[in-house]
């Protein structure tokens, strides 16, 4: 098992298997921002948390907030699937922000993108905090999101620069503990702050986390691409990069059923605060309780994944046995949300929904590892593609879950299964993992 203080370019192989694109030959010698790759690499906890930090903007910009779903369609007038909509503005923001940021981090580096999507983000979330009106929240949710697809799609990339294989499957493991607590905590933070204020004050929590965390990307995460290895050309190469990307079939199959597997935890994500709410009758403390269990499971079985699985198992078993877990706990929802055992009160839909978050800790990051492993050449739009297949799907997957009212979970498993059998006939269909261990014997 290789150190992870061994090089980049000990641990990366010379010639590429991924999208049929030219690999990038690194420069001869060291260079200043190499050597900076080298250090951050070794500051270890440090960069972990940083990169950590901006991989929680997603779950801190959403969880926190769902807790006030409910008091907004007071709060504006609004109806329920409109207030959903803020969901989807802000997922749909970061899907295609992400196409965007990609491909400039790709030519400019990481740094001065991400840097600029921060302060962009903390000025929308601002303006989020004074909208008057439900349509005018959407707007600006939209903006927050496109603004905060910086920190999503260059985290992955800097991993990418930094780790391969193995070291790349267990460090997006480690990430997982990382962002995984503000799942944990952001719901418990939203229902403290409705106790003393309104769903603005939510806003206002997440203004100052976005200043914060922009200082200490400025203070602290150091540029990981060199310039030798930036892309020059402009928008037209970007678009032939993701072009051959697209084209391979196995990067675009691991794309596709993490992204499958996303839209079934957004429709939880989505759905749940009506679910457990309005239709079990639950506060909002208790639901930000189980919301933080279910968070706490998806963070023990990544580090199960990360830790023990990852060197031991491959990537594509610890895949496919998490997809299979995804698909019957889906099932199951399903049953018991159409009746089928009868009136079965929450708790036997608060475990369902345990087992299929949990198995999320098994899918997500080893999808990501394997897609990424293929694309070292174009690491910023390989990111960028599977970050925006990740947030449209789940966007499209949000209002979904809301389209029979708010008196039926029904919905949320239905779309949690046609998300989570999808998932798995892609990795099957597209991945083919047999015939890649077969052409290894």
């Amino acid at each position: 098992m290789p150190d992870s203080g061994v090089s980049r370019a000990q641990q990366i192989p010379t010639t590429d298997t991924g999208a049929g694109l030219p690999p990038t030959t690194p420069p001869p010698g060291p260079t200043a921002t190499a050597t900076a790759t080298v250090a951050a690499r070794r500051t270890g906890l440090l960069v972990t948390l940083v990169l950590g930090g901006l991989t929680a903007v997603p779950p801190l910009s959403m969880d926190m907030y769902l807790p006030a779903l409910p008091a907004v369609t007071d709060a504006l007038h609004a109806p329920a699937a409109t207030v959903q909509l803020t969901l989807t503005a802000c997922l749909t923001g970061m899907a295609l922000g992400q196409v965007v940021v990609g491909p400039m981090s790709d030519r400019w580096g990481r740094r001065r993108p991400l840097l600029l999507g921060m302060i962009v983000y903390v000025l929308a979330t601002v303006l989020c905090v004074f909208a008057p009106t439900a349509e005018l929240l959407i707007g600006f949710r939209l903006l927050q999101g496109l603004a905060g697809a910086a920190g999503i799609v260059i985290a992955r990339a800097v991993v990418r620069d930094m780790y391969d294989g193995v070291e790349m499957a267990r460090f997006f493991s480690t990430l997982m503990l990382i962002s995984g607590v503000a799942p944990v905590i952001a719901p418990v933070i939203g229902g403290q702050v409705l106790r003393f204020t309104d769903w603005r004050g939510i806003f206002a929590v997440l203004t100052v986390v976005g200043i914060l965390l922009t200082l200490v990307v400025w203070k602290w995460l150091h540029e990981t691409l060199p310039p030798a290895e930036r892309h020059t050309g402009g928008i037209g190469d970007a678009l032939r990069t993701m072009r051959g990307l697209l084209a391979d079939r196995v990067f675009s199959g691991y794309m596709i059923a993490g992204s499958l597997a996303f839209a079934a935890l957004f429709a939880y994500v989505s759905a749940s605060p009506f679910v457990v709410q309005e239709i079990y009758g639950a506060s909002p403390q208790t639901f930000s309780l189980l919301f933080g269990i279910n968070s706490i499971g998806l963070i023990a079985v990544g580090q199960i994944n990360g830790k023990i699985l990852v060197g031991r198992v491959s990537l594509d078993k610890a895949l496919g046995f998490g997809l299979s877990v995804i698909v019957l706990a889906a099932t199951a929802l399903l049953l018991m949300t159409s009746g089928v055992f009868g009136d079965v009160g929450l708790v036997p839909v608060a475990t369902g929904l345990f087992v299929l978050m949990s198995a999320m800790g098994l899918a997500m990051p080893n999808t990501n590892a394997q897609a990424l492993m293929r694309t070292k050449h174009a690491a910023g739009s390989a990111s960028a593609l599977l970050g925006t297949s990740q947030f449209l799907i789940g966007a499209i997957a949000s209002p979904l879950v809301g389209i029979a009212g708010e008196a039926t979970a029904v919905p949320m498993a239905v779309v949690q299964l046609v998300c989570a059998v999808g998932a798995m006939a892609c990795f099957l269909g597209l991945c083919r993992p047999w015939q890649r261990v077969a052409a290894r014997l």
